[in-house]
């Protein structure tokens, strides 16, 4: 999907990017027991989907995660990635969305989500710019400002990431500070 004029004035704004987790944030769930057998969750992470996330804070752009499920893989990952909102076990996602715009004084037109399933499609809604991971649902896509080339857990919240600080002005920071060229 080509990057329109809209979705750059739109990322412009964004202040705060939320996102889903499964499908998102991670492409892989894994279940294992210990060796007391209790079943024991692994997700797997992007790296460089980390690291975009942390530019975000050094650019002050808040990040977080609403998730239908609960999991201590993401409670560690959103330490890690240093962010800001971290909701777990909702699937109705618009009093957490309400929540958020709430505590940080933020406006619907200055937050981005990004999703891959139906039950991200009502908070696409409500925000600035609503965004689909390559892997999502055809009907997420469909509702979607941008689509993502790469797929959720593969580099999708970099890209993003990247789009978002470019439209700000700032993604040339970032090159510098790792004296990269352009």
């Amino acid at each position: 999907m080509p990057i329109s004029s809209d979705y750059l004035a739109r990322a412009a704004k964004i202040k705060i990017l939320l996102m889903d987790v499964d499908g998102v944030l991670c492409d892989k769930m894994y279940f294992m027991p210990d060796a007391t057998g209790q079943i024991v969750e692994f997700k797997g992470f992007d790296a460089q989907d980390g690291i975009a996330l942390q530019w975000c804070q050094w650019k002050g752009m808040r990040t977080g995660v609403i998730s239908g499920r609960d999991s201590p893989s993401v409670t560690e990952r959103a330490r890690q990635c240093k962010m800001d909102f971290v909701y777990q076990g909702h699937i109705e996602k618009i009093p957490i969305l309400e929540e958020i715009m709430a505590k940080a004084n933020a406006t619907a037109e200055e937050i981005a989500f990004v999703g891959d399933d139906l039950t991200d499609i009502v908070v696409m809604h409500r925000v600035g710019l609503g965004i689909a991971v390559a892997n999502a649902r055809p009907e997420v896509k469909g509702e979607a400002q941008y689509v993502t080339q790469a797929k959720g857990g593969q580099g999708a919240i970099r890209e993003v990431v990247e789009m978002i600080l470019q439209a700000r002005g700032q993604w040339g920071e970032i090159l510098d500070k790792y004296e990269a060229r352009g």
